[in-house]
């Protein structure tokens, strides 16, 4: 164990023994990013979680690139898969699961599900500029009791809003940077001088031609919100978001391409295009002094389109001389509808000398994917999704799910309460189609309820620090690439069950005067019934494979953030200067307890093998500094080693699987305020041009390794009036 974590650690336990006098519960750190949430919020109880709220603006990231490692630098535990420097993918994951579009995250906007189809293709697509974002929200642990199906956690974006001063502000940010990038940020809000109506709408624009060749982007995004204040307490928003964008996909690389020319690209006819939009009615009132509520209903209408040369990196795509031209290219299609509304309700009340809260909800959603694969396409070079023979692949997929929730925040004394909760789920799933070039027909009907149990404790120590303890059942339901055979003999387990498991929490923050602020936590994730294949024999002694639940996974680690302000305590000035420093470090003990796999014709034990994509340690180190209206930034990011795969394949002559070395990165930002309404930033990313990557893949964007991007630089002009 190297000797900065060991000191991390020591230094971070220490803490628990100290003490100050300031009120911990809302917001703990003044003038950082990082804060945890209250108790209570609107209609929703994060008492005795581990909870995040990360305000981008004041990071000092690369927003206009979306830059992941350090918009969420403060958050212990993320693991980020940098597919590259476009920004048009958030590929993040927590305790042990999957990056690849943040698929094991239930991501929201505002409060509503963002993911394209949560309870059968749940990767999100959709991604919003983070110069629109005012707060990101993470909850881990306990979080599927209110929120539904995942093991990583929640993610609730919250999008800035109108200016309730003024009834007209302009913000504008014009973002520069090599390899042609250029991004375009442009809002516009405002409130009436009744205060009866506001409006925030904000259009983001951003193209470049990546650190690779061919990897060209041209993104787009829109966001609008119209709020009518009926009184105080009571108003409604109707919201619109839409993003697209296309992007040129470099493909993957071999290990022996990556070690000559990480740049490297032989896939210059490979494209992705995504396109969401969602609509959403959110309303809000406060009923009473103890009674709130809350009802987000939302459509969720898109597509996901891919046209690709597919095969491994060491098959370059070349013409081929039997048709004198290139091969046909591969067009796979999904469109996506979805219609949800989740209703919650929060009230406050005495029992005695006990005082409650009490939420409550109700969620329904009904989701649609009509997925159309294995089309041939042109033998062209441009984006175009024509097809010259059929898809192969043409499916209908659809699920309704139900669900009651409740939880109870119990103040037992001053200082100890207690959480408990419960959720009931029902799931219908259902699945028709033909495979095999639209020879085989495939039917599928899955449906299954269960309810989920969770308990949160918190003890107030003092003031400002207190003890806080979870234990939560967790689930993730199974996917429709789960429940589609990969052929014509290919067989799924009429019996297969859900994903099933719970994460238990235990840890400690607060803040000592105005010199440390901390949050440390141990963990334990248990994954029960992962879903993989086998291969079996019919009674012919034919081979097939047996999609089924294979194994469970445990993680246990520490996620621990620690803030130290060395300026003022060490000078007791308070004057227009600042210096902390913040350290973000987590360790993960993630592997296989049971189960076996499929690998190359024979199953493969797995227990004790490390689970797949999870690096043991990560940690993100951070220097700030302030003075006047000028701030900078200098950050350290070091992420451990892993496997692609679950069986641990140290190496393949393709590179798809195989062992993904640790890797240590360099980021730096500086800004400078002027003129009351101005603003000039830049930043150098990479700083050290370190040749590293995150991923191997056996599928788009791949397959093969996906290098990260090298030095990069930036500068922004903003304007704000």
């Amino acid at each position: 164990m190297p000797k900065k974590f060991i000191l991390t650690i020591l230094t971070v336990i220490g803490a628990q023994l100290l003490y100050a006098q300031q009120t911990l519960d809302s917001v703990y750190i003044r003038t950082s990013p990082a804060r945890i949430l209250p108790e209570v919020q609107g209609t929703i109880i994060f008492s005795g979680k581990r909870t995040n709220d990360i305000l981008p603006d004041s990071t000092l990231a690369n927003l206009a690139a979306n830059m992941t490692r350090m918009t969420f630098a403060r958050i212990p535990g993320i693991n980020v898969w940098e597919m590259d420097g476009a920004g048009t993918q958030v590929n993040i994951g927590s305790r042990g699961t999957d990056t690849h579009r943040s698929i094991e995250m239930n991501m929201r906007q505002n409060g509503y599900v963002t993911n394209s189809d949560a309870f059968g293709y749940p990767e999100d697509h959709y991604t919003p500029p983070m110069q629109g974002i005012r707060e990101v929200q993470l909850v881990r642990g306990s979080s599927a009791l209110q929120f539904g199906p995942q093991f990583g956690g929640m993610m609730n974006y919250i999008m800035k809003d109108a200016d309730p001063s003024r009834p007209l502000a302009i913000e504008s940010e014009q973002t520069g940077g090599p390899h042609n990038f250029f991004n375009s940020f442009n809002s516009v809000g405002g409130t009436t001088n009744s205060g009866k109506f506001s409006y925030y709408a904000y259009y983001d624009s951003r193209h470049g031609d990546g650190w690779r060749p061919n990897a060209a982007f041209n993104y787009h995004a829109y966001y609008a919100n119209l709020t009518w204040h009926f009184t105080e307490k009571t108003k409604l928003s109707l919201q619109f978001s839409r993003m697209d964008y296309v992007q040129q996909i470099a493909g993957g690389q071999t290990d022996s391409q990556f070690i000559h020319n990480s740049r490297f690209s032989n896939r210059a006819r490979n494209f992705f295009n995504p396109e969401i939009n969602i609509p959403a009615l959110v309303f809000s009132s406060e009923l009473s002094a103890s009674t709130r509520l809350s009802i987000e209903t939302h459509y969720l209408n898109g597509q996901r389109n891919s046209v690709q040369f597919i095969n491994t990196p060491n098959i370059a795509d070349t013409v081929n001389r039997a048709l004198n031209t290139y091969n046909p290219r591969q067009v796979d299609r999904d469109y996506y509808s979805g219609f949800t509304t989740e209703a919650r309700i929060l009230h406050t009340y005495n029992l005695g000398n006990i005082d409650g809260t009490l939420s409550g909800g109700i969620r329904f959603s009904d989701e649609t994917t009509r997925r159309k694969q294995k089309g041939a396409g042109t033998i062209g070079s441009d984006f175009d999704l024509s097809l010259v023979k059929p898809y192969g692949i043409d499916l209908h997929l659809h699920t309704n799910n139900y669900a009651v929730f409740a939880e109870n925040l119990f103040h037992l004394t001053r200082k100890l309460s207690v959480t408990p909760g419960v959720r009931y789920e029902v799931i219908d799933s259902k699945l028709d189609g033909l495979i095999v070039n639209q020879t085989f027909p495939v039917h599928y009907k899955g449906n299954r309820s269960f309810p989920l149990f969770g308990l949160g404790l918190q003890y107030q120590v003092n003031a400002t620090t207190q003890l806080y303890a979870n234990g939560s059942q967790a689930y993730r339901p199974y996917l429709y690439a789960n429940i589609t055979p990969a052929d014509q003999i290919g067989l799924i387990d009429p019996n297969m069950k859900d994903s099933k498991g719970y994460d238990l929490d235990l840890g400690y923050r607060g803040t000592i005067g105005t010199w440390l602020t901390f949050d440390i936590d141990g963990f334990y994730l248990y994954y029960g019934n992962r879903i993989g294949q086998l291969q079996l024999f019919n009674a012919a002694n034919t081979p097939y494979l047996y999609t089924t639940n294979i194994g469970n996974s445990g993680d246990a680690g520490i996620e621990a953030y620690t803030e130290f302000g060395l300026w003022r305590p060490l000078t007791g000035s308070h004057r227009d200067f600042d210096l902390k420093v913040f350290n973000s470090l987590s360790y993960n003990h993630a592997r296989y307890q049971t189960g076996s796999i499929n690998n190359n014709g024979h199953n493969q034990s797995l227990k004790g093998n490390r689970v797949e994509g999870v690096p043991d340690w990560i940690d993100r180190a951070g220097v700030t500094a302030r003075a006047g209206p000028v701030k900078g930034l200098v950050q350290y990011s070091y992420v451990g080693n892993g496997y692609s795969d679950a069986t641990n394949t140290a190496y393949t002559p393709t590179g798809v699987i195989g062992y993904v070395p640790s890797y240590h990165v360099w980021d730096a930002s500086i800004e400078w305020h002027f003129g009351n309404h101005y603003r000039l930033s830049g930043g150098l990313n990479n700083i050290a041009d370190a040749r590293y990557y995150t991923r191997r893949i056996n599928m788009y964007p791949g397959p093969g390794i996906l290098p990260a991007d090298g030095r990069t630089a930036y500068i922004s002009f903003g304007v704000k009036f």
